[in-house]
Order: structure tokens, then C-alpha cells, then sequence
């Protein structure tokens, strides 16, 4: 069946075809995100580089600033999602009391082990800036061979040397893991070097033998040194003996002393280490000739000789020495033998 259409057509001198035109437009997407805009900011090229940069981006993108508070950043854009972890403060450390180097123990802050950090140092508030230098030093210019990663920073911890001391230290950290990635510097962390130290004291200022018994070997109380340094390589103590052994001025005669064994037929005199202990650090140790025990001993004479030494920083040290005096039947009998001994502490600074 058949419907018939009447058309009428009216004076047309030309037929306009209309068409109907459909934009299409791609966005960069993905499931996750979806970027409105290829280009932001100022625009530009995207992956910029010359001789000195390279930019991860397109021209003008904001990477962001410090906040008002000088704590916080606002980072949008594509730059910030392709930076490493801003580490956070490392644990800055005088664990001994140390007056020219302090220590340093990184947080990787969840950054992969391939992550190299820079370390910024200064005394007074970054208004100047050195850099902790890949031989634990301090330098004023920071070089790409002074981005070490965690383990060639020392996992466990390391010192940086040099340091002033009396001081007052702070330190921050920024981390990078390829290129686009570099990090600002992360909160700061505070910490302070001691001034040198040393600290020296005996618990005795007479010793008296009494009377000495021909053939038997008398034994002194003892003489206790105390003995503390922070001095990075630690300390010695010294004796010094005036008239080399026990002298009369009465008989013009001295029991002379001699590294030896008392045990001997001969009369002698001499000093022999008998404890040396510490409270942390050291350790203090007895020094030969006096390291010996029973009735030997350790020449005590004009000549400076070492009895106690540390080779590290010593809290708490103390030495403990005897004298031992033997005299024979041929001694003159007198009752001013004496001698003068002088002891001396000095710390390896």
C-alpha cells in the first residue's frame, strides 16, 4: 500500500546540502588516571635537555615550593610522581663523647637500595652550606661522587671527621634514583661535639715500706690512677723515677732499680702493674716492663716510661701499680731511703 506525498516547491534557485560534523578527542589516559591536557604551565617541549639539565616534563610545570611554615611542600604535577622518598631526618649521633667527629646513621625511607643520598652540613642554620664528601669529610662543594648509596654510607651507621670542637652540628639529607628523581633535602637533625677532655688523679701521696728485711721482697700499698680522656686516640700514663731507685744521702748509697726479677740474690727496686680496668671505652692496659707479676718488676728511673695507655676514647679509667724494694744482708742499714716518683697522664688528641 501506497501513501502518496504531495510536495510542493516553492521558487528555489539552489539546494544547500546541510552535513552534520562529529569532533572526536583522545585524552592520555589510563585505569588509573586520566590527563585532561598534554601541555601545562608556560608550555613547551616536553623532555627537554642540554649539556647541564634534563626536564622530565613540558616547560613551566610547577614541581612545587616551601610551604609557609617551612615544613611542607605542595608537589603536583608529572615531576613529583617521579621523585624518590624525601628522606626523613637521620639519627645524628655523639655516642663517646667525641670532640672532632660525630655519627651519622641514614633512614632510607623506604627508597630502593639503588638510591643515592647527599648529606647537607652546617653550624650555623644553612646560612652557610658545606656537604658530607664521599671520604666522610667536609667540603664545600657537593660532587656527583659524594651521592653514595646507604650501604657505601655505611649501613650501620658512619662518622663524618673533622669536626670542630665544642660545636654544634646540623645535618639533612636528599635522596635521587636515576634521572627526574632528586629530592629536596629532607628535616633537619641536630647534634654537638664535646670540647677535648681529660681527667687524671692518684689516690696516694706517701708510700711508706717500713723496714725493709734483708732477702725478703716488701711490697708498697698500692698507687691508684684514675684516668678519663675523650682524646680520639686515647691516653698514656707515664712514671718517672728521680734518683733511679731507693737512695740514702746519709750512706751515700742507693738500692738501684732495674727491670729484674726480685727473687734474684741482688738488692733492687722497681714498679710492677698489677690491675688496669675502665668503664666504657679502652680498653687501659699495662705496659711492659711492668706488665709482670710475682716478684718481678719494672725499671723505675729518670727516663719517662709508659705503664698504662688506651688507644681509644676511656670513661672511667683506672690503673693500679705496686712498688717492691729488696734489700741484703751487705745494705747499709739507714732510715732515709727514699725516692721521688713523678706520674703523668696525657691524652692522644
Amino acid at each position: 500500500m501506497f501513501e502518496k506525498i504531495k510536495i510542493n516547491f516553492k521558487s528555489i534557485k539552489k539546494i544547500v546540502p546541510t552535513m552534520t560534523f562529529v569532533f572526536l578527542l583522545a585524552f592520555p589516559a589510563s585505569t588509573n588516571y586520566k590527563l585532561k591536557d598534554f601541555g601545562f604551565g608556560s608550555g613547551g617541549v616536553g623532555n627537554a635537555t642540554a649539556g647541564s639539565y634534563a626536564m622530565d616534563a613540558i616547560t613551566g610545570e610547577q614541581s612545587g615550593a616551601p610551604g609557609a611554615n617551612g615544613g611542607y611542600k605542595m608537589v603536583p604535577g608529572l615531576l613529583f610522581t617521579n621523585q624518590a622518598n624525601v628522606p626523613i631526618a637521620p639519627a645524628f649521633n655523639n655516642p663517646n663523647n667525641y670532640y672532632n667527629k660525630l655519627q651519622i646513621i641514614l633512614d632510607t625511607s623506604g627508597n630502593p637500595s639503588d638510591t643515592k643520598f647527599a648529606i647537607a652540613i652546617s653550624t650555623d642554620n644553612f646560612v652557610t652550606t658545606n656537604y658530607i664528601q664521599n671520604d666522610d669529610t667536609i667540603g664545600a662543594v657537593l660532587g656527583s661522587e659524594d651521592y653514595q648509596t646507604n650501604v657505601l654510607w655505611g649501613a650501620s651507621g658512619f662518622y663524618v671527621i673533622g669536626l670542630a670542637p665544642g660545636t654544634t652540628y646540623k645535618v639533612k639529607v636528599k635522596a635521587m634514583q636515576g634521572k627526574f628523581t632528586e629530592t629536596g633535602y629532607g628535616p633537619i637533625a641536630t647534634q654537638a661535639t664535646v670540647s677535648p677532655t681529660m681527667s687524671f688523679n692518684i689516690n696516694i701521696n706517701t708510700i711508706n715500706f717500713g723496714s725493709l728485711t734483708a732477702g725478703s721482697v716488701a711490697n708498697s700499698p698500692n698507687v691508684v690512677v684514675d684516668f678519663t680522656t675523650n682524646g680520639a686516640s686515647g691516653g698514656k700514663v707515664y712514671v718517672i723515677g728521680q734518683n733511679g731507685g731507693l737512695l740514702s744521702l746519709s750512706k751515700s748509697h742507693i738500692i738501684t732499680s732495674a727491670t729484674t726479677d726480685l727473687a734474684n740474690p741482688a738488692e733492687g727496686f722497681g714498679a710492677q702493674g698489677t690491675l688496669a680496668t675502665q668503664s666504657s671505652g679502652g680498653p687501659l692496659s699495662i705496659v711492659a716492663p711492668y706488665n709482670v707479676a710475682t716478684t718481678n718488676v719494672g725499671i723505675v728511673n729518670s727516663s719517662v716510661r709508659e705503664i698504662f695507655s688506651s688507644s681509644n676514647p676511656i670513661v672511667g679509667g683506672q690503673g693500679t701499680f705496686i712498688l717492691k724494694a729488696k734489700s741484703v744482708a751487705l745494705t747499709q742499714a739507714a732510715n732515709d731511703y727514699s725516692e721521688l716518683l713523678t706520674v703523668i697522664a696525657s691524652g692522644s688528641f
